[in-house]
């Protein structure tokens, strides 16, 4: 008998009457003969035990593997690293279908391979109740032939196939009182089993447990894909072997939760909008869907963007430049500038087109839900929304009409675009040109001066672009709205460029409605968290002052930090 260094073996004594007791039961002898059926080869009477090391494991690992050798010359392997009393005899006895279920998962996954449920025999009376049932190595049987045409050309699939014929089993019978006892219990594999290192790979130990799918789960909403959920994974457990699943579990259960939402997407979004409004009356929704019921206009506000609206929506940005769906639906934010000079959000909608009738829709909504308009639109430069806007923003039902400005950032980000990289990137126009640009403390006739200035500068008196966007001035150059209650949202390139920024953290193309929504609420919690954070500091802090004057105390005490901060600078 050859024996693996460092391995602890069992007395011979056990062995042989262990092996005996294999060679005894009279279906172990029949796959023997099976296996060995037509082979003349060998001494019908020579039957050898060996323990194998197998040193072809990662990190040359030693797995303790005792075989039989068949008068043919097969061999069959014995899992030997298992304890005596897990391992499975006839005529044991189970209190329960499940316990015995449970007991051979165990066996198997101590012994180095994988088990699942075959043959069953059910109660005529009571189909609930099993009479017979097969738990096999799942290396039984054979796949079955696929009959592929020589002429045909068949896109295949590169798969390797796991069963090879393993008779491995174990077979439990219904007893009278509910219980179950081992009829038949077949020890033998026709095939290596696991090594120490390879069982974490094996079917039987891994499985995505709650906790791993809520990782996942989690995961999703930050933008974190199945990849780095499981390499965190790994550093938490402490190690691959300890997660107990691999990065395709991970990626499978992501593909099977897609599949469940499928198409019912939609109807599931509305269902959750409708218990939120349940739950709460603040909470506004409206959509509108097609002739075959999908959705194509979606709008929302919560009770928190409702009451943002009431304090701070006297200027409002609306930017629909993200695309962030698998159905190319738009997202469109309406956005504006709090106390802590950060954005916040009101409201927001998703359109499935960029029309006059789906802006005015979503502009409706908008009105309908905070019941006034705003005083000041904000838009990126669109032929729809400057049709729609007047109609929506308007001064019926005694409302103040509101009046509409372009973002700045957005014209900003056309400047190369329209007139090179060289110009804009390689020689000082932009800078020249952003000091009469972004300046809300000249006066009309100082910034056309300037503008003037510098178009005759860099000879670009016929640029037909730079016409058209001196000739709309009055809608997008701060000096000529400087008494407009505008609170950043044009007054700095950032503003438009942080929102796009931080809803780029969460969203992205191939998403569901589902999938859009989940990570929508998660950025909604960070950005409102920080809105905590800066209530909290400014509560219990006090602004530094620089003299001794009775004044600036006064107005440290009484003035926010962020806005005590700016009066100082200026």
């Amino acid at each position: 008998m050859l024996l693996s260094a460092g391995k602890v073996k069992r007395n011979d004594e056990y062995q042989q009457t262990r092996f005996l007791l294999l060679l005894s039961n009279i279906q172990a002898v029949h796959i023997l003969a099976e296996a060995d059926k037509g082979s003349s080869c060998g001494d019908s009477s020579r039957i050898t035990t060996v323990v194998s090391s197998d040193l072809s494991s990662v990190g040359n690992e030693c797995s303790l593997t005792s075989y039989t050798e068949s008068p043919g010359g097969n061999r069959y392997y014995i899992p030997s690293s298992v304890g005596d009393l897990a391992i499975p005899f006839t005529n044991q006895v189970f209190e329960s279908f499940d316990k015995g279920y449970k007991f051979y998962k165990d066996y198997g996954r101590l012994g180095g391979f994988s088990v699942r449920k075959a043959t069953e025999k059910r109660d005529d009376d009571d189909d609930k109740t099993i009479l017979l049932k097969h738990f096999v190595c799942s290396r039984e049987g054979f796949n079955d032939p696929k009959d592929y045409s020589v002429n045909k050309v068949v896109k295949r699939r590169r798969t390797a196939s796991q069963r090879c014929g393993c008779k491995a089993k174990m077979v439990l019978k219904y007893m009278v009182g509910g219980q179950y006892f081992v009829l038949s219990f077949i020890e033998l594999h026709n095939h290596p089993l696991a090594s120490e290192t390879g069982r974490q790979f094996l079917r039987v130990n891994r499985e995505m447990n709650i906790n791993l799918r809520n990782i996942v789960f989690d995961s999703s909403k930050v933008k974190i894909g199945c990849s780095r959920s499981f390499s965190f994974e790994k550093e938490l457990a402490g190690g691959y072997s300890n997660v107990g699943a691999t990065l395709r579990d991970f990626r499978n259960f992501n593909r099977d939760l897609k599949a469940f939402v499928g198409e019912k997407d939609g109807q599931m979004l509305i269902d959750k909008f409708k218990v939120n409004q349940e739950n709460s009356q603040s909470f506004y929704f409206a959509y509108d869907v097609d002739s075959v019921g999908h959705i194509t206009k979606l709008f929302w506000a919560d009770p928190i963007g409702r009451r943002n609206f009431e304090v701070y929506g006297d200027a409002v940005s609306f930017d629909a430049t993200f695309d962030t769906n698998k159905y190319n639906m738009i997202f469109a934010p309406f956005t504006g500038v709090d106390k802590h000079e950060k954005c916040v959000t009101f409201a927001a909608c998703l359109l499935s087109q960029e029309s006059i009738e789906d802006y005015t829709w979503a502009f409706n909504q908008f009105v309908k839900a905070m019941g006034r308009n705003p005083v000041v639109i904000i838009t990126d430069q669109c032929a729809a929304m400057k049709v729609a806007i007047p109609a929506s923003f308007s001064s019926k039902n005694g409302l103040i009409a509101s009046k509409h400005r372009l973002c700045m950032w957005h014209i900003i980000q056309k400047f190369p675009v329209k007139l090179g990289n060289h110009l804009c990137k390689e020689t000082d126009f932009m800078e020249k040109m952003k000091k009469y640009i972004w300046s809300s403390n000249l006066e009309i006739h100082e910034f056309e001066e300037g503008w003037e200035a510098i178009i005759k500068e860099f000879k670009l008196e016929g640029n037909k672009w730079l016409s058209d966007m001196y000739a709309i001035r009055s809608s997008w150059i701060p000096a000529y709205f400087r008494d407009e209650p505008m609170f950043g949202l044009l007054r700095t390139t950032s503003r438009s460029e942080s929102e796009n920024f931080f809803f780029g953290q969460f969203h992205k193309q191939g998403d569901n409605l589902c999938e859009f929504w989940i990570r929508f609420q998660t950025a909604m919690e960070r950005q409102r968290n920080e809105t905590a954070r800066l209530d909290h500091e400014s509560k219990c802090t006090t602004p530094t002052t620089i003299s001794t004057w009775y004044i600036e105390d006064a107005a440290a005490d009484l003035l926010h930090v962020q806005y005590f901060t700016d009066i100082k600078k200026k």
